[in-house]
């Protein structure tokens, strides 16, 4: 019997920005539409609000309601755990933040944990997180660690990850280094900031068949994949997603 195929999800990080426009969205739409009109195109998106604030129960079931079943919202951590804390001392507050992401319901996929490029590898922090967010919160919700400096990127953290069905996210940009392809995880997570200037540079044809090929390979080993493209600039973001979907379903 063949075994599972992976699901894929393609998205952007955020939705909320006007100069979508006419690129995404219609040209009168009103910013407390957007999110509704994004899901009708796009299954999945990455909340980044969530990073700069720490949302309420009742703001994520907002989100929540504006779209259909079956999407997914992956959830950026707030900073005070990643940036400002660098996971010491976090329990209070991230017990704070995944109870009010819980407000999601079945809407709710992945953390996505960003750190600064100057948070060197400290991997008695990230074990003792992890023992402790198993002890809290069993193993939902799915989380996915970008880390942005070189050092994480060695066998000892991808082994404390997999033992912990957390994902290392793979991010493509033209500043940071580059985590290994390898999964670690029963979920890859990937995060494309452009391949030139970051934020603002659009992927080539050849480049996005080259990750839409990896894609395949990684769903037929059962994997779920989480795309998300970063480049919101010029709608760039809008139109690498739907060409990566585009590449990644043709099979």
């Amino acid at each position: 019997m063949a075994g599972r195929r992976g699901e894929l999800r393609i998205g952007t990080s955020g939705w909320s920005y006007a100069h979508w426009r006419g690129v995404l969205y219609p040209e009168g739409a009103k910013s407390a539409e957007y999110l509704a009109l994004y899901a009708h195109v796009f299954p999945t998106v990455e909340l980044n609000a969530s990073f700069y604030r720490m949302q309420r129960a009742e703001t994520f079931r907002k989100q929540a309601a504006a779209v259909p079943e079956g999407f997914v919202f992956a959830v950026k951590a707030h900073r005070s755990i990643t940036h400002e804390m660098r996971l010491e001392g976090v329990e209070t507050r991230w017990h704070e933040f995944v109870s009010a992401a819980r407000a999601l319901g079945g809407k709710l996929g992945p953390v996505l944990l960003q750190f600064p490029p100057s948070f060197r590898c400290r991997p008695d922090l990230l074990e003792a997180f992890l023992d402790g967010r198993r002890r809290a919160f069993g193993e939902t919700p799915r989380l996915a660690f970008e880390f942005r400096h070189g050092s994480w990127f060695e066998a000892g953290t991808l082994e404390l990850l997999r033992a912990h069905g957390a994902a290392m996210v793979v991010a493509d940009s033209s500043r940071y280094p580059r985590a290994p392809l390898e999964p670690v995880a029963p979920f890859v997570y990937l995060r494309f900031h452009g391949p030139g200037a970051l934020f603002a540079s659009s992927y080539t044809d050849a480049q996005l068949s080259e990750w839409a090929e990896r894609i395949r390979g990684w769903l037929g080993a059962g994997l779920d994949v989480y795309a998300y493209f970063n480049n919101d600039a010029g709608g760039c973001a809008v139109r690498n997603a739907l060409r990566l979907r585009e590449l990644a379903e043709d099979l």
